[in-house]
């Protein structure tokens, strides 16, 4: 408030103690990091109380933009295109809130992932790594790829190695002298890991199991290995294995899939980790189940995910039914049926399926996609193959036919 006003005008807002605007903006951050952004400009005494993101986006956990995704804006759009002017659409996953963010970085890197709501990215010219905060711009630098193509023992040219390389998944983790460690899984073989202070990546000794849709959370990543078509017992196993660690991956639950059919996928839904399966092999019930209890031997369903959406494809996203539109409805879980081919909803609380699109925005003709539905765009965000190439992931899962920059083609 201004000082030139009189004292019965003034706010007390703003005269808080210094413990008490920590306490809030603590309670904030937990939240989301726009929030306490909010909160520190508000005015001079709140923010000067306040710990500043920038400069620390990347090197403080709690400065990371969980619940923010890179939007998959379709039409040949990817991320650097000449005709997003630098800027790039992010948006939240709870509230539907999108903020549009200049990046020109973009313009010579390419996205690999996103986790935590950081990017991992590549630079053009010499593969060098970058974990890049989209609302603070700060930037840590990691080895380049190079570094970990001559590691490996497969017989590819260069070119083909880097290529494999840019199919990650990667987690990370953060000491307490603001050193980030990332570890990357590269296709369904290898682990390597690298820290801001080496030169090189290091491959680890062993082999990662077979898996599909690898979940990082907390710094962990999580590996469904399924033995369907093994001589082994029908079980469906989760692995884990910690960045801060060089360990081998941990076997954490063997699930009979009596109890919980094949395909099996994970998401983390209000940080907790699920998992999401079908009840028996004819495809017709799903069932959604705690992680911690299945890792305890516990087979007791979920009942409901209250007002959350579960998004299921390369990697799951778990999305308030607030941000989309109706035929979608929340404690759903939505997917691309493996007999029907289309988006559908299963409703956990009365069990049934229905369509989660209506009729005009499965329009297929031409290129026109249906108005106002965010759903093809959160399926185009858990297809990596999709998500930052401007193709949309489609029920027939394949993107539609739009001229893509030709170094993005042949990409990740």
């Amino acid at each position: 408030m201004s000082p030139s006003l009189p004292p019965a005008t003034r706010s007390p807002w703003a005269s808080l103690p210094e413990d008490m605007i920590r306490l809030v903006a603590g309670r904030l951050l937990a939240g989301d990091l726009t929030d306490y952004v909010r909160l520190r400009a508000v005015c001079t005494n709140w923010r000067s109380s306040t710990v500043s993101p920038r400069g620390r986006g990347v090197i403080d956990p709690r400065f990371h933009p969980r619940r923010w995704m890179m939007f998959a804006e379709g039409h040949g759009l990817h991320p650097g295109h000449e005709n997003l002017c630098g800027h790039v659409r992010f948006f939240n996953l709870d509230s539907g809130i999108f903020v549009r963010v200049r990046l020109p970085l973009l313009t010579d890197h390419c996205v690999l992932d996103s986790v935590e709501g950081l990017l991992v990215l590549q630079r053009d010219e010499d593969t060098a790594i970058r974990l890049l905060h989209p609302f603070t711009g700060d930037i840590v630098e990691l080895p380049p790829l190079t570094s970990l193509a001559m590691q490996l023992k497969a017989d590819y040219t260069q070119a083909t190695k880097l290529k494999l390389m840019r199919d990650m998944s990667a987690s990370i983790s953060v000491a307490a002298d603001g050193v980030v460690r990332v570890m990357v899984l590269i296709g369904t073989t290898w682990a390597a890991v690298a820290t801001s202070q080496d030169t090189e990546w290091t491959m680890l000794p062993w082999r990662i199991p077979g898996h599909y849709q690898p979940l990082s959370s907390g710094g962990k990543q999580y590996l469904v290995h399924d033995t369907f078509f093994e001589d082994s017992p029908e079980v469906s196993q989760i692995f884990q294995m910690e960045a801060h660690l060089q360990d081998a991956p941990k076997l954490i639950a063997a699930i009979p899939k009596k109890k919980l059919a094949y395909p099996l996928y994970l998401v983390e839904c209000d940080s907790e980790v699920l998992v999401v399966g079908h009840k028996d092999r004819s495809f017709t019930h799903l069932a959604v189940h705690r992680l911690s209890d299945l890792v305890s031997g516990r087979y007791v369903p979920v009942k409901g995910i209250g007002d959350k959406v579960i998004f299921v494809g390369g990697r799951a996203l778990c999305v308030s039914s607030k941000i989309l539109l109706p035929p979608t409805t929340g404690d759903a879980v939505i997917y691309r049926r493996p007999r029907e081919l289309t988006f559908s909803q299963y409703c956990l609380g009365s069990s049934t399926w229905s369509l989660a699109t209506d009729e005009c925005s499965m329009s297929m003709s031409g290129l026109t996609q249906g108005p106002c539905s965010l759903i093809p765009h959160v399926f185009t965000c858990c297809s990596r193959r999709h998500w930052n190439k401007g193709l949309m992931y489609w029920r027939d899962n394949e993107p539609l036919t739009w001229k893509v920059n030709q170094k993005f083609r042949d990409g990740a």
